[in-house]
């Protein structure tokens, strides 16, 4: 299923995401897995993951009604989902900015800040201004974990379905847009966008 290439259409599909799991600005989730393989012999430092086995990587790109939109099988075992995915065609049109997303736009019940539209992702992914990962560690403040919650939510979209069974690895640093973008969300979940159940949840 091709992505849209109108900023209208695009609204339509974060009011979607915003409608089934209260995040706003989410326009696709993203996941990739490691999938195990036979040894190739002439190229096997390639496939060798850091887990020690043998592997290629699925990439998957999900929409709000659980549909895949894009994926992509075949990656090296060896490269990082980050790394995999701006190689991948759908991650390449978003880090060149060649997905015709909407202009940045408020949050709802918000009026100061806009926020760029996003992909939800897990923490294996680099930190962007158009994808969203969870914050990293332990003992993190109540506003993170709120962040962290309602981010889970909204990657559910990808974790429910057939990828849900495939183990996922990796890890990936962070940009400084991502951060800002990253840091305006978690406050925004604690205030303007918190809802009612959240603060029993964490």
């Amino acid at each position: 299923m091709p992505d849209p290439n109108n900023p209208d259409k695009w609204l339509e599909i974060a009011n979607q995401f915003y409608i089934k799991t209260n995040f706003p600005n989410c326009i696709r989730a993203v996941e990739g897995k490691h999938i195990r393989c036979i040894n190739q012999k002439n190229e096997r430092t390639m496939f060798f993951n850091y887990k020690k086995y043998f592997s290629i990587v699925l990439m998957a790109v999900v929409d709000a009604d659980y549909c895949f939109t894009t994926i992509d099988v075949g990656a090296y075992g060896r490269e990082s989902d980050s790394t995999v995915f701006k190689d991948y065609p759908f991650g390449k049109k978003l880090y060149s900015e060649e997905l015709n997303l909407p202009a940045p736009t408020c949050l709802p019940n918000t009026a100061d800040s806009p926020q760029p539209f996003v992909i939800v992702a897990d923490d294996a992914f680099g930190l962007h201004k158009n994808v969203l990962r969870p914050y990293p560690g332990r003992g993190l403040t109540d506003k993170r974990r709120i962040f962290n919650y309602r981010l889970s939510r909204a990657r559910r979209i990808v974790e429910c379905n057939p990828l849900e069974g495939i183990q996922n690895y990796g890890n990936a640093g962070a940009r400084h847009q991502g951060i800002d973008v990253r840091d305006y969300f978690t406050e925004y979940f604690l205030n303007a966008g918190s809802v009612t159940f959240q603060p029993r949840i964490i």
